[in-house]
Protein backbone atom coordinates (compact mmCIF):
# COMPACT_ATOMS: atom_id res chain seq x y z
CA UNK A 1 0.00 0.00 0.00
CA UNK A 2 1.04 4.10 -0.43
CA UNK A 3 0.53 5.76 1.99
CA UNK A 4 1.34 9.83 2.14
CA UNK A 5 1.27 11.80 5.72
CA UNK A 6 0.63 15.48 5.62
CA UNK A 7 2.77 16.60 8.81
CA UNK A 8 4.29 20.02 10.05
CA UNK A 9 8.16 19.18 10.16
CA UNK A 10 9.17 15.69 10.36
CA UNK A 11 12.42 17.59 12.73
CA UNK A 12 10.40 19.20 15.13
CA UNK A 13 8.72 15.70 15.93
CA UNK A 14 8.95 15.18 19.58
CA UNK A 15 9.72 10.71 19.54
CA UNK A 16 8.68 10.31 23.09
CA UNK A 17 5.32 11.01 22.56
CA UNK A 18 4.59 11.78 18.65
CA UNK A 19 1.20 10.31 17.76
CA UNK A 20 2.10 10.42 13.91
CA UNK A 21 5.49 9.33 13.91
CA UNK A 22 3.42 5.84 15.34
CA UNK A 23 1.65 5.72 12.59
CA UNK A 24 4.09 6.08 10.03
CA UNK A 25 6.18 3.53 11.38
CA UNK A 26 3.30 0.69 12.03
CA UNK A 27 3.07 1.71 7.69
CA UNK A 28 6.65 0.93 7.37
CA UNK A 29 6.80 -1.92 9.92
CA UNK A 30 4.39 -3.47 7.16
CA UNK A 31 6.56 -2.43 4.21
CA UNK A 32 4.19 0.54 2.92
CA UNK A 33 5.56 2.97 0.67
CA UNK A 34 5.75 6.15 2.81
CA UNK A 35 5.56 9.68 2.01
CA UNK A 36 6.34 12.48 3.89
CA UNK A 37 4.24 16.05 2.89
CA UNK A 38 4.54 19.38 4.21
CA UNK A 39 1.73 21.27 3.16
CA UNK A 40 4.06 24.28 1.40
CA UNK A 41 5.42 21.60 -0.82
CA UNK A 42 1.78 20.76 -2.10
CA UNK A 43 2.22 21.81 -6.20
CA UNK A 44 0.07 21.39 -9.77
CA UNK A 45 2.23 19.68 -12.24
CA UNK A 46 0.07 19.86 -16.01
CA UNK A 47 -3.35 20.54 -13.80
CA UNK A 48 -2.59 17.50 -11.17
CA UNK A 49 -1.80 17.61 -8.07
CA UNK A 50 1.76 16.62 -7.08
CA UNK A 51 3.44 16.99 -3.82
CA UNK A 52 7.22 17.31 -3.11
CA UNK A 53 7.07 13.88 -1.02
CA UNK A 54 10.06 13.13 1.82
CA UNK A 55 10.18 9.20 0.70
CA UNK A 56 11.15 6.84 3.56
CA UNK A 57 14.21 5.14 2.47
CA UNK A 58 14.22 1.38 3.02
CA UNK A 59 16.25 -0.01 5.70
CA UNK A 60 18.02 -3.34 6.19
CA UNK A 61 16.26 -4.24 9.52
CA UNK A 62 13.37 -2.15 10.55
CA UNK A 63 14.34 -1.43 14.24
CA UNK A 64 10.86 -2.09 16.26
CA UNK A 65 11.71 0.57 18.72
CA UNK A 66 9.74 3.86 17.07
CA UNK A 67 12.35 6.39 18.66
CA UNK A 68 15.27 3.77 17.17
CA UNK A 69 13.34 4.17 13.82
CA UNK A 70 13.05 8.04 14.15
CA UNK A 71 17.03 8.27 14.46
CA UNK A 72 17.54 6.20 11.68
CA UNK A 73 14.99 6.86 8.97
CA UNK A 74 16.42 8.70 5.98
CA UNK A 75 14.55 10.07 3.00
CA UNK A 76 14.88 10.77 -1.26
CA UNK A 77 12.81 13.95 -1.85
CA UNK A 78 10.01 13.22 -4.93
CA UNK A 79 7.82 14.98 -6.96
CA UNK A 80 4.65 12.66 -7.23
CA UNK A 81 1.24 12.55 -7.93
CA UNK A 82 -1.54 12.66 -4.82
CA UNK A 83 -3.71 10.08 -7.16
CA UNK A 84 -0.19 7.38 -7.23
CA UNK A 85 -1.50 7.09 -3.14
CA UNK A 86 -3.64 4.44 -2.00
CA UNK A 87 -4.12 7.20 1.49
CA UNK A 88 -3.64 10.50 2.28
CA UNK A 89 -3.40 10.97 6.21
CA UNK A 90 -3.48 14.26 7.51
CA UNK A 91 -1.59 15.20 10.71
CA UNK A 92 -1.06 18.69 10.26
CA UNK A 93 -1.83 20.56 14.05
CA UNK A 94 -4.03 23.19 13.82
CA UNK A 95 -5.31 25.52 12.49
CA UNK A 96 -6.43 23.97 9.19
CA UNK A 97 -4.54 25.17 6.19
CA UNK A 98 -7.45 26.08 3.87
CA UNK A 99 -5.28 26.16 0.50
CA UNK A 100 -3.96 22.80 1.56
CA UNK A 101 -7.53 21.27 1.48
CA UNK A 102 -8.46 23.27 -2.35
CA UNK A 103 -5.37 21.48 -3.09
CA UNK A 104 -6.72 18.04 -2.11
CA UNK A 105 -9.88 18.04 -3.48
CA UNK A 106 -9.07 17.56 -6.54
CA UNK A 107 -8.29 13.74 -5.63
CA UNK A 108 -10.64 13.27 -2.96
CA UNK A 109 -12.89 11.20 -4.80
CA UNK A 110 -9.53 8.73 -5.83
CA UNK A 111 -7.33 8.76 -2.70
CA UNK A 112 -8.13 7.72 1.09
CA UNK A 113 -7.75 11.14 2.58
CA UNK A 114 -8.46 11.01 6.64
CA UNK A 115 -9.76 13.22 7.86
CA UNK A 116 -12.31 13.73 5.05
CA UNK A 117 -11.80 16.78 3.72
CA UNK A 118 -15.32 18.71 4.39
CA UNK A 119 -15.35 17.16 7.42
CA UNK A 120 -11.89 18.96 8.83
CA UNK A 121 -13.95 21.79 7.08
CA UNK A 122 -16.47 21.58 9.79
CA UNK A 123 -15.02 20.50 12.41
CA UNK A 124 -11.24 21.81 12.22
CA UNK A 125 -12.39 24.80 15.27
CA UNK A 126 -14.29 24.25 18.27
CA UNK A 127 -17.70 25.65 16.88
CA UNK A 128 -18.11 22.05 15.87
CA UNK A 129 -19.33 20.99 19.11
CA UNK A 130 -22.66 23.12 17.97
CA UNK A 131 -23.67 20.37 15.74
CA UNK A 132 -24.81 17.62 18.16
CA UNK A 133 -28.37 18.72 19.74
CA UNK A 134 -28.05 19.60 23.45
CA UNK A 135 -30.28 22.12 23.61
CA UNK A 136 -30.61 21.62 27.75
CA UNK A 137 -26.67 21.38 28.18
CA UNK A 138 -26.87 17.89 29.84
CA UNK A 139 -23.22 17.21 28.02
CA UNK A 140 -22.05 20.46 26.29
CA UNK A 141 -20.83 22.97 28.59
CA UNK A 142 -22.82 26.89 27.93
CA UNK A 143 -20.53 28.50 25.44
CA UNK A 144 -20.54 31.96 23.73
CA UNK A 145 -18.34 32.85 20.97
CA UNK A 146 -18.20 36.40 19.11
CA UNK A 147 -15.47 39.14 18.16
CA UNK A 148 -17.95 41.49 19.91
CA UNK A 149 -16.23 43.18 23.47
CA UNK A 150 -19.54 44.61 24.33
CA UNK A 151 -21.41 41.37 24.45
CA UNK A 152 -18.63 39.26 25.79
CA UNK A 153 -18.77 41.46 28.68
CA UNK A 154 -22.04 41.30 29.17
CA UNK A 155 -22.42 37.78 29.01
CA UNK A 156 -19.75 37.69 31.64
CA UNK A 157 -21.51 39.75 34.10
CA UNK A 158 -24.77 38.19 33.75
CA UNK A 159 -23.38 35.00 34.26
CA UNK A 160 -24.33 32.99 37.59
CA UNK A 161 -21.00 31.33 37.47
CA UNK A 162 -17.90 33.00 39.52
CA UNK A 163 -15.49 31.21 37.06
CA UNK A 164 -15.60 30.96 33.28
CA UNK A 165 -12.57 29.93 30.87
CA UNK A 166 -11.88 32.32 28.44
CA UNK A 167 -9.73 30.63 24.94
CA UNK A 168 -8.95 31.38 21.52
CA UNK A 169 -11.40 29.74 19.02
CA UNK A 170 -8.06 28.91 16.73
CA UNK A 171 -6.04 27.81 19.92
CA UNK A 172 -4.74 24.16 20.58
CA UNK A 173 -2.81 22.04 22.93
CA UNK A 174 -3.89 23.88 25.62
CA UNK A 175 -2.79 27.57 24.45
CA UNK A 176 -4.14 31.08 25.42
CA UNK A 177 -6.45 28.72 28.06
CA UNK A 178 -7.25 30.99 31.24
CA UNK A 179 -9.93 31.03 33.98
CA UNK A 180 -11.89 34.46 34.45
CA UNK A 181 -12.79 35.35 37.44
CA UNK A 182 -15.74 37.47 38.30
CA UNK A 183 -14.00 39.21 41.18
CA UNK A 184 -11.69 40.27 38.75
CA UNK A 185 -13.90 41.80 36.44
CA UNK A 186 -11.99 44.87 35.92
CA UNK A 187 -8.66 43.06 34.12
CA UNK A 188 -11.67 41.66 31.86
CA UNK A 189 -11.50 44.58 29.39
CA UNK A 190 -7.85 44.30 28.68
CA UNK A 191 -7.83 40.56 28.51
CA UNK A 192 -10.55 40.72 25.93
CA UNK A 193 -8.41 43.17 23.97
CA UNK A 194 -5.41 41.36 24.06
CA UNK A 195 -7.44 38.00 22.76
CA UNK A 196 -9.84 39.66 20.19
CA UNK A 197 -7.32 42.57 18.75
CA UNK A 198 -5.04 40.73 16.12
CA UNK A 199 -2.74 42.45 13.75
CA UNK A 200 -4.86 42.29 10.66
CA UNK A 201 -8.31 41.67 11.73
CA UNK A 202 -10.19 40.71 15.06
CA UNK A 203 -9.87 37.35 16.50
CA UNK A 204 -13.18 35.18 17.52
CA UNK A 205 -12.77 34.23 21.38
CA UNK A 206 -14.83 31.68 23.39
CA UNK A 207 -16.03 32.40 27.00
CA UNK A 208 -17.27 29.00 28.33
CA UNK A 209 -18.84 27.93 31.99
CA UNK A 210 -16.10 26.97 33.99
CA UNK A 211 -17.15 22.72 34.68
CA UNK A 212 -16.47 21.89 38.22
CA UNK A 213 -13.82 19.66 39.25
CA UNK A 214 -11.96 20.98 35.82
CA UNK A 215 -8.63 21.44 38.30
CA UNK A 216 -8.10 17.81 38.21
CA UNK A 217 -8.39 17.01 35.12
CA UNK A 218 -10.05 15.98 31.72
CA UNK A 219 -10.61 12.92 30.08
CA UNK A 220 -8.99 12.34 26.89
CA UNK A 221 -10.93 9.78 24.57
CA UNK A 222 -9.47 8.75 21.03
CA UNK A 223 -11.99 7.65 18.57
CA UNK A 224 -11.54 5.51 16.03
CA UNK A 225 -14.57 4.91 13.14
CA UNK A 226 -17.12 6.65 16.20
CA UNK A 227 -15.86 3.79 18.72
CA UNK A 228 -14.00 3.84 21.76
CA UNK A 229 -10.29 3.30 20.60
CA UNK A 230 -8.33 4.21 24.23
CA UNK A 231 -9.17 6.68 26.70
CA UNK A 232 -6.85 8.14 29.82
CA UNK A 233 -7.02 10.74 32.72
CA UNK A 234 -5.15 14.12 31.85
CA UNK A 235 -4.25 15.97 35.05
CA UNK A 236 -2.99 19.36 35.06
CA UNK A 237 0.25 20.45 36.99
CA UNK A 238 0.00 21.61 40.52
CA UNK A 239 0.08 25.86 39.31
CA UNK A 240 -1.84 25.19 35.90
CA UNK A 241 -5.71 24.79 34.75
CA UNK A 242 -4.48 23.30 31.24
CA UNK A 243 -4.62 19.33 31.28
CA UNK A 244 -3.13 19.26 27.99
CA UNK A 245 0.26 17.19 28.02
CA UNK A 246 1.65 19.88 25.85
CA UNK A 247 1.18 21.95 28.53
CA UNK A 248 2.71 19.94 31.22
CA UNK A 249 -0.20 17.98 32.52
CA UNK A 250 0.35 14.08 33.01
CA UNK A 251 -1.11 11.05 32.13
CA UNK A 252 -2.90 8.29 34.28
CA UNK A 253 -5.51 5.21 33.79
CA UNK A 254 -8.88 5.90 33.00
CA UNK A 255 -12.13 3.84 32.75
CA UNK A 256 -15.01 5.54 31.22
CA UNK A 257 -17.64 6.59 33.60
CA UNK A 258 -21.42 5.91 31.79
CA UNK A 259 -21.69 9.77 31.12
CA UNK A 260 -18.66 9.38 29.36
CA UNK A 261 -19.25 6.50 27.31
CA UNK A 262 -22.81 8.10 26.74
CA UNK A 263 -21.21 10.93 25.07
CA UNK A 264 -18.91 9.03 23.35
CA UNK A 265 -22.63 6.65 21.86
CA UNK A 266 -24.07 9.97 21.04
CA UNK A 267 -21.19 11.92 19.05
CA UNK A 268 -19.44 8.60 17.10
CA UNK A 269 -22.63 8.47 14.52
CA UNK A 270 -21.89 12.05 13.55
CA UNK A 271 -18.66 11.95 13.40
CA UNK A 272 -18.60 8.73 10.66
CA UNK A 273 -21.52 10.51 9.06
CA UNK A 274 -18.65 13.66 8.93
CA UNK A 275 -15.50 11.45 7.34
CA UNK A 276 -14.30 12.17 10.69
CA UNK A 277 -12.59 8.49 11.27
CA UNK A 278 -9.76 9.48 13.67
CA UNK A 279 -10.46 11.94 16.43
CA UNK A 280 -9.70 13.22 19.88
CA UNK A 281 -12.86 14.35 22.22
CA UNK A 282 -12.15 15.96 25.66
CA UNK A 283 -14.45 15.88 28.85
CA UNK A 284 -14.97 17.26 32.03
CA UNK A 285 -17.25 16.17 34.65
CA UNK A 286 -19.80 14.40 31.66
CA UNK A 287 -19.28 17.75 29.70
CA UNK A 288 -17.74 17.46 26.00
CA UNK A 289 -15.22 20.20 26.00
CA UNK A 290 -13.59 20.16 22.80
CA UNK A 291 -13.55 17.56 19.22
CA UNK A 292 -9.71 17.28 17.87
CA UNK A 293 -9.73 16.24 13.93
CA UNK A 294 -6.50 17.40 12.80
CA UNK A 295 -4.00 15.45 14.69
CA UNK A 296 -5.33 14.29 17.76
CA UNK A 297 -2.65 12.87 20.08
CA UNK A 298 -2.59 10.82 23.61
CA UNK A 299 -1.64 7.69 21.58
CA UNK A 300 1.41 7.32 22.85
CA UNK A 301 0.69 7.31 26.71
CA UNK A 302 -2.55 5.30 26.24
CA UNK A 303 0.16 2.85 24.80
CA UNK A 304 2.22 3.12 27.65
CA UNK A 305 -0.51 3.12 30.37
CA UNK A 306 -1.88 -0.14 29.39
CA UNK A 307 1.07 -1.81 27.45
CA UNK A 308 -0.46 -1.69 24.07
CA UNK A 309 -0.47 -0.47 20.25
CA UNK A 310 -3.24 1.71 19.70
CA UNK A 311 -1.58 1.97 15.83
CA UNK A 312 -2.03 -1.37 14.69
CA UNK A 313 -5.53 -0.74 14.92
CA UNK A 314 -5.77 2.47 13.23
CA UNK A 315 -3.41 0.84 10.38
CA UNK A 316 -5.72 -1.88 10.53
CA UNK A 317 -8.80 0.51 9.50
CA UNK A 318 -7.22 2.50 6.89
CA UNK A 319 -6.30 -0.94 4.92
CA UNK A 320 -9.99 -1.68 5.61
CA UNK A 321 -11.32 1.21 4.49
CA UNK A 322 -8.94 1.24 1.08
CA UNK A 323 -9.70 -2.18 0.03
CA UNK A 324 -13.45 -0.88 0.22
CA UNK A 325 -12.51 1.46 -2.22
CA UNK A 326 -11.16 -1.05 -4.32
CA UNK A 327 -13.67 -3.62 -4.36
CA UNK A 328 -16.06 -1.11 -5.16
CA UNK A 329 -13.95 0.03 -8.07
CA UNK A 330 -13.41 -3.22 -9.44
CA UNK A 331 -17.40 -4.12 -8.84
CA UNK A 332 -18.37 -1.25 -10.63
CA UNK A 333 -15.91 -1.95 -13.59
CA UNK A 334 -17.09 -5.81 -13.65
CA UNK A 335 -20.58 -4.71 -14.02
CA UNK A 336 -19.65 -2.25 -16.91
CA UNK A 337 -18.43 -5.14 -19.19
CA UNK A 338 -21.59 -7.03 -18.13
CA UNK A 339 -23.71 -4.37 -19.58
CA UNK A 340 -21.14 -3.77 -22.47
CA UNK A 341 -21.01 -7.87 -22.98
CA UNK A 342 -25.42 -7.65 -23.01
Amino acid sequence: MHIGFIIDDWNNINPVRNTTLRLVHEAFLRDYFVGILYPNNLTIRNNVVHGFFKVLEKMDKIPSNTETFFKKASFKEQMLPLKGFDAIFVRKDPPIDSTMLNFLDSVANDVLILNDINGMRKANNKTYTTVFNDPQNTFLPITFVSKNKEYLKRVISESKHEKMILKPLKGYGGKGVIVLEKNAIHNINSLLDFYIDGPDEKNYVIVQEYIEGAEHGDTRVLLLNGQVLGALKRVPAEDDVRSNMHAGGSAQKHLLTPEEKAICKKIGPQLVQDGLYFVGIDIINGKLLEVNVLSPGALVAINRLYKTKLQKKVIDFIEEKVNEKEDAIKQRIAYREAVKNA
